[in-house]
């Protein structure tokens, strides 16, 4: 039965992914976004940095670096190495260069929904803020019923399609060991959902808190192992990056079989990996609390570069210094593993079962985070303890299901849902684009006048939103 459900969702998403549909939204999008914003992803990249290390404008609420930090749990996970070994092992190095472009047009894109998403939050009882796609959608375009579809394929698409395959590549990670089995999937899986849930029921927040220490300092961990292999193997520098620039404009191949091509795989994984254009990372960007929303929009943007072109190009370059040639066989762990354990020795394998098992379980947290706001917006109240309670079961058997589930399936349930999301929200920010366009202007309008900037809505033609009206 799994496999023809399988059969059904790669035949959708087969179709979702081919040139004139998910790639050409994105592409078209970003480059629009990068056209309208005057190149914002390079000219304001200094500031987006500055910006991310501002204090929050109430004491005690959330901070630009807390919405960073939140949205990059999520984005920061299995992807930025499985994901990169399959785009690798299925497209070829040129894949690399095409999911670096989705990371720079998409942070344009990014820096819009993200904005849009702090122009029209909520207030909520407590007096700081939510907010996302579907009180934009709401809002802005006066569709609630296109911001319920939306909350509801995001909730498929995180609690379901990621977080299933979140769990489907921690248990991978080990099957290059010697004591992996049948069985190790299955312990895999209920020792990972078993803490998942420890945490989302109300007991893990002493746990939840370790890992936010624990996941950055790995992540500056990973990106140095990346850069010591590098070095120690800088003689392949230039094949390495003639391989990644010719076999991404071998555009016979691309035309052959775009399906399989570099530009599809680079697009769909770098997708996976930065989430630019989909709508999840306003989610977490409605929560800061600053003096204007075009500054949580620059964070966002960074959140994007920090995990595609930092640690997807980790991976990449470890993988592809080590010399290890990637085949469609070794596709996801194996691959990985054979690169570290050529380049580092037996460490490297451990180490990225290590990296895996921390990255996965932050993004299985802050997946989760995204779905509950999204069920406040359908249900227009908060839920009731009791709904909350079957609500969370069921996100905790569906971590364990993914450790047990084909690789096959895992992948293209994700694929199909993420590839949902972009086709509902990158029309939306493109046709709500003009505040957020709007917004940049007026910050850099009072950056030049020697101000601090602060966002006034009905100044700027928003009027009705719960934050940014004169008093």
């Amino acid at each position: 039965m799994l496999n023809s459900i399988d059969s059904v969702i790669n035949a959708i998403s087969g179709v979702l992914y081919q040139p004139y549909i998910v790639p050409l939204i994105l592409i078209l999008a970003g480059l629009y976004f990068t056209f309208r914003l005057k190149f914002i992803q390079f000219r304001l990249f200094a500031e987006s940095l500055r910006v991310v290390k501002e204090k929050p404008v109430n004491l005690g609420a959330t901070s630009s670096f807390g919405a960073l930090m939140l949205s990059t749990a999520s984005r920061v996970g299995t992807g930025n190495i499985m994901g990169v070994s399959t785009a690798l092992c299925l497209g070829g190095p040129g894949a690399i260069f095409w999911m670096w472009v989705t990371a720079i047009l998409g942070g344009a894109s990014a820096f819009v929904e993200s904005t849009l998403a702090q122009i029209y939050k909520k207030r909520d009882p407590d007096g700081g803020s939510y907010g996302g796609p579907s009180y934009y959608m709401e809002q802005g375009l006066g569709k609630r019923w296109l911001g319920v579809i939306f909350a509801i394929v995001l909730i498929l698409t995180y609690a379901v399609g990621y977080n299933m395959l979140a769990a489907y590549n921690t248990q991978d990670t080990f099957s290059t060991f010697s004591f992996y089995s049948k069985s190790t999937s299955v312990v895999v899986g209920a020792v990972l959902a078993a803490l998942f849930g420890f945490c989302i029921l109300g007991g893990g927040k002493r746990l939840t808190k370790v890992t936010e220490i624990l996941v950055p300092v790995m992540g500056i961990l990973y990106v140095l192992v990346s850069l010591y292999v590098v070095i120690t193997h800088i003689g392949s520098f230039t094949q390495v990056f003639g391989d990644i620039f010719r076999q991404a404009f071998d555009f016979k191949a691309v035309f052959g079989g775009f399906s399989g091509s570099c530009i599809m795989w680079g697009i769909k994984r770098g997708l996976y990996s930065n989430e630019a254009g989909m709508g999840s990372a306003p989610n977490a960007a409605a929560a800061a609390d600053v003096s204007h929303p075009a500054k949580q929009g620059l964070v966002q943007m960074l959140s994007v570069f920090i995990d595609t072109l930092l640690i997807c190009s980790a991976t990449a370059f470890l993988c592809l210094f080590s010399g290890v040639q990637p085949l469609a066989e070794s596709a996801g762990a194996a691959y990985v593993q054979a690169c570290t354990r050529t380049a580092l020795g037996s460490f490297g394998a451990i180490f990225i079962a290590v990296a895996v098992c921390l990255f996965a379980f932050t993004t299985l947290l802050g997946n989760y985070y995204y779905t509950e706001g999204c069920l406040r917006f359908i249900l227009k109240k908060e839920p009731s303890k009791g709904f909350l309670v079957v609500y969370r079961l069921a996100a905790t058997a569906l971590v364990f299901l993914g450790a047990v589930i084909s690789a096959g399936l895992a992948w293209d349930t994700a694929d199909l849902l993420q590839a949902l999301m972009v086709i509902i929200n990158v029309p939306v920010i493109v046709i709500l684009a003009k505040p957020a366009i709007a917004a940049l202007r007026d910050y850099e309008w009072q950056k030049r006048k020697g101000k601090l900037p602060a966002y006034r809505g009905d100044a700027n033609g928003v009027k009705g939103t719960d934050f940014w009206q004169s008093v």
